[in-house]
C-alpha cells in the first residue's frame, strides 16, 4: 500500500502547497497522513466577524483552526491528520524577528531532537515510504517552515528502514510567470486589494530543479480549492486565484511540483511520488 506522509508548520499550508496531491493519492486509496506542527496562533485573521480570534484578542484562534483543519481535510478526503505531539504541544511562531519567536512554547523554540522524536512516533506507527516537507528556507523564511524542515529531515534521517523517498515541496518560476500572466489578464475583475509578485510565492526554484509533477487537473483542483476555502480565516478565494491576509491575489495551482532530495528518481520528471520504489510503482497493486 502506497503511504504519504506530509509535514506542514501551519494549518492551511498543506491545502495551498499540496492540496491537489493530497487529494489524488487518497482518492487512488493511498493511505495520506498530514502531521502539522502548531496550530496557527499567531495567523492574521482575515474575516472582520473572527477578528475576536486573533493572538492579540481572545487567542482563540488555534482552536478554531483545528476545525479548519478537519474541514478541509474532509474535503480532501485525507482522513489521518495530526498535530506534531498532540494539539497545542507546539505554538505559532510568528513570522521571523518578532517577539512570539522567543515564546517558551514556540515551536522555533524546539529542541529538534525532541520534536523529531514525535515525529519518529507517527512514522514507525504509519511507516509511510515518502515523505514531504519543505526546503532548508520553508519555501519563504518563516521559522516555524524552517523547523518544519528541520524536524522532519531529522526523522527521516532517523528512520532509513522506512522512508524511501523525500521530496521537497517547491514550484518553477515559469509556472508561476504564467499563473500571473493569467491573473492580470482579468484586470478590474480581480476581487482584491491588488496582485502579488512572483516572488512572493514560496518554495520558487529554476525549472530545472524541479523532480516530480502531480498533474492536479479536474476534481482534484476542485477539491483543493473547497479545502481551501474551509480555511477562511486565513484564506480568501475567489474561482482559479486567492489571498492571504495581504489581500494580494495570486493564481492557485492544479500542478504540484516537488524536488526529490532523498530516494532514487523514478521519472524525469516523475509524475509519481513513488515512481521508483519497488513493488509501488504506477499501476502496481
Amino acid at each position: 500500500m502506497k503511504r504519504l506522509l506530509l509535514v506542514h508548520a501551519h494549518p492551511d499550508d498543506e491545502s495551498i502547497g499540496n492540496g491537489a496531491t493530497m487529494a489524488k493519492y487518497a482518492a487512488d486509496g493511498a493511505l495520506v497522513t498530514l502531521v502539522t506542527c502548531t496550530l496557527g496562533e499567531e495567523g492574521e485573521v482575515i474575516p472582520p466577524e473572527l477578528a475576536h480570534l486573533a493572538a492579540d484578542r481572545e487567542d482563540t484562534l488555534g482552536t478554531y483552526r483545528i476545525g479548519e483543519l478537519a474541514a478541509a481535510m474532509a474535503e480532501l478526503g485525507v482522513t489521518d491528520h495530526r498535530f506534531l505531539g498532540g494539539p497545542g504541544r507546539y505554538r505559532d511562531s510568528g513570522m521571523m524577528g518578532l517577539a512570539q519567536n522567543e515564546h517558551p512554547a514556540a515551536f522555533w523554540q524546539a529542541d529538534v531532537e525532541e520534536a523529531a522524536g514525535h515525529l519518529v512516533e507517527v512514522i514507525r506507527e504509519v511507516r509511510p515510504q515518502v515523505l514531504v516537507t519543505y526546503d532548508p528556507n520553508g519555501g519563504y523564511g518563516h521559522p516555524d517552515h524552517i523547523q518544519a524542515h528541520r524536524v522532519a529531515m531529522r526523522a527521516a534521517e532517523l528512520t532509513p528502514d522506512i522512508v524511501r523517498k523525500v521530496y521537497w515541496n517547491c514550484i518553477p518560476r515559469s509556472v508561476v510567470e504564467q499563473g500571473f500572466a493569467r491573473l492580470r489578464a482579468q484586470g478590474k475583475k480581480i476581487p482584491f486589494e491588488g496582485i502579488a509578485s512572483v516572488d512572493d510565492v514560496p518554495g520558487l526554484v529554476a525549472d530545472s530543479e524541479v523532480t516530480a509533477v502531480i498533474d492536479g487537473a479536474g476534481e482534484y483542483s476542485r477539491q483543493k480549492e473547497a479545502a481551501m476555502r474551509a480555511h477562511a480565516s486565513q484564506i480568501a478565494v475567489d474561482g482559479p486565484f486567492f489571498a492571504l491576509s495581504n489581500d494580494l491575489g495570486q493564481p492557485m495551482f492544479g500542478a504540484e511540483h516537488y524536488q526529490l532530495v532523498r530516494g532514487t528518481k523514478g521519472g524525469d520528471p516523475e509524475d509519481d511520488l513513488f515512481a521508483g520504489i519497488p513493488g509501488l510503482e504506477t499501476g502496481d497493486e
